[in-house]
């Protein structure tokens, strides 16, 4: 895991075309902006699992 310090309003590059932005400081909560191209799926960790297992069980359904 690479680990990066960054302060408000800066950003990160990740490969070409992927843009991260530190959007909000406040207490124990950062607030990030993304952009990247719309067919890359930007989600939180705790809905990735969940968005997996549906779409294998759409999959398994439709095959």
């Amino acid at each position: 895991m690479l680990v990066l310090s960054r302060k408000l309003g800066e950003k990160i590059v990740i490969g070409d075309n992927i843009l991260v932005t530190v959007v909000k400081i406040d207490r124990n909560q950062i607030r990030i902006g993304i952009e990247a191209p719309q067919d890359v799926s930007v989600y939180r960790e705790e809905i990735a699992p969940a968005r997996a297992a549906r779409s294998a069980r759409e999959a398994v359904l439709a095959g």
